[in-house]
């Protein structure tokens, strides 16, 4: 980043504000390496020495939440329009939180809180901070609260501000804290292996009956149950996907991280979403197959020899697809690209026969923004680029066709039936990936997938991807923000379980 620029936000920043920015940098640098900085000049530094000053979009994050818009659009108007890549890391809503609580505790309500941690904080150490950012840091220090336990801070704030005591609460509620700040205990009623996806008391009450059929398909035992729980067992199977095969299904993860040439830079911390996806899918029973780093040739001899495979003995097939992108088209190793449009197109019932009636999951995390007009310089980030040539997302293409039966058709083609198409960003706009963390979208994708899986509310697929939605769209990334776009088909309820 131009110095002269870091040089005039310093002269703009007072002390204060410099030591909310060092607070608030806590987590993506080391305490010791945040000690003795006196100026914005010093903390620039030590950011740069961390790379995280290679684009404005980290340093545009600290001084929104600092509230010092006039600066932001310093940046703005030297380096052009603020960067928000998915490679800058994200400041964490822990330190936000803490942050957003200094700023409206008054000067009483922090002298309270000093009064009420005098037994556990040195007196010292109450006496020489004036703020409640430094109490906060000696609290740390004293292993009193963490990101993980706000318990301490909840109870203080209960004492002096129950309006801030709130914010820690909603905090809690995030990470599923209970109101003492302790992880939950996640209850899982024990579940066969092989069973439908119906709701848990109806499970229960038709087992003895499906355990009779382990080796032959359930209807022929039908003279087992009763009338009506032969119609309950008819009707479900029409509700739900049936999910009982061992692997329950094919989960393949294309995960592109290194690319060849200048055009397309490295997709850092891609190789986290991988891993969690992979260990989340196979909890989920199926069989995961991984490629990295593939260009868009072998992509697609990959994606041929997924069309041409026998499902029979499956009951699923995950398709995740992680790497560069722009509108309608993700990009091979090679910076080659490859239509959306072209990839779904042969996931239909009509040539894949063997997955008829089967749900067809696929999971694409790339940017779906236009290309600017200016072209990537060596050294910029476009970071899961949204470059658009004239491919438009397939969703448009049906509005091209004159005809409304060909247009009906091209739809069932493209898309097909039993088809969900979970895309981490809506058109025209950019993803988001953190360095070290992984993408903000299948972080989070994976996270409410694993609570609706130990939930015992059996939510659906559709209910945990509109929980995506609000989570991501919600998350603080200054100056915009990301919103996910899933698309399906699906005729039935999708429950996933851990098996």
């Amino acid at each position: 980043m131009d110095r002269l620029l870091l040089s005039q936000i310093d002269e703009e920043l007072a002390s204060v504000e410099v030591a909310e920015l060092c607070f608030l940098c806590s987590d993506v640098l080391n305490r010791k390496r945040l000690e003795g900085i006196k100026d914005a000049k010093e903390l620039f530094v030590r950011l740069e020495e961390k790379g995280l000053l290679e684009n404005n979009s980290f340093l545009s994050q600290l001084l929104h939440s600092i509230r010092r818009a006039d600066l932001l659009n310093m940046l703005e108007n030297d380096g052009g329009q603020v960067q928000d890549t998915d490679a800058s890391p994200f400041l964490s809503d822990y330190r936000l939180m803490l942050y957003r609580i200094h700023e409206d505790l008054t000067t009483e309500n922090l002298d309270k809180m000093k009064f009420l941690l005098k037994d556990k904080l040195a007196k010292r150490h109450l006496d020489m901070n004036s703020t409640a950012l430094n109490v906060f840091a000696e609290m740390e220090k004293a292993g009193l609260i963490s990101n993980k336990n706000v318990d301490e801070l909840h109870l203080l704030l209960l004492e002096s501000d129950r309006e801030l005591a709130k914010i820690v609460e909603d905090y809690m509620k995030s990470l599923r804290l209970s109101p003492t700040g302790r992880l939950r205990e996640q209850r899982q009623a024990p579940r066969a292996s092989s069973d439908l996806q119906r709701p848990s008391d109806y499970r229960q009450s038709v087992q003895p009956s499906l355990s009779m059929c382990e080796t032959e398909p359930c209807l022929r035992a039908e003279t087992t149950y009763s009338d009506n729980t032969r119609q309950a067992a008819l009707s479900d199977e029409e509700e739900y996907y049936i999910l009982n095969s061992r692997p329950r299904g094919l989960c393949v993860i294309f995960n592109n991280e290194n690319f060849k040439g200048p055009k397309l830079s490295p997709r850092a911390g891609s190789h986290v979403d991988n891993e969690a996806l992979t260990s989340l899918f196979k909890r989920f029973g199926f069989k995961v197959e991984t490629h990295n780093d593939l260009t868009a040739m072998e992509m697609t001899e990959t994606l041929q020899t997924l069309i041409r495979r026998d499902y029979s003995r499956e009951d699923a097939l995950v398709v995740c697809i992680l790497t560069h992108g722009e509108k309608g088209i993700v990009y091979g190793t090679d910076a080659k690209e490859m239509k959306l449009e072209a990839i779904m197109q042969p996931f239909n019932n009509r040539d894949m026969p063997t997955l008829k009636g089967k749900p067809k999951l696929f999971f694409v995390q790339a940017c779906q923004e236009e290309r600017s007009q200016e072209p990537v310089c060596p050294g910029q980030s476009p970071e899961d680029d949204a470059e658009s040539r004239t491919s438009e997302q397939f969703s448009e293409d049906a509005c091209r066709h004159e005809d409304p039966e060909d247009e009906v058709a091209t739809v069932e083609d493209v898309l097909g039936s039993d088809v969900l198409l979970g895309m981490a960003t809506v058109t025209n706009h950019k993803s988001y990936r953190h360095t070290v963390k992984g993408s903000l979208y299948i972080q989070e994708l994976c996270k409410q997938l694993q609570k609706a899986a130990e939930s015992p509310d059996n939510d659906n697929i559709l209910t945990v991807l509109t929980r995506v939605n609000r989570e991501v769209s919600n998350n603080h990334l200054p100056p915009k923000r990301q919103m996910p776009e899933p698309k399906y088909t699906l005729t039935k309820r999708l429950v996933l379980r851990f098996i």
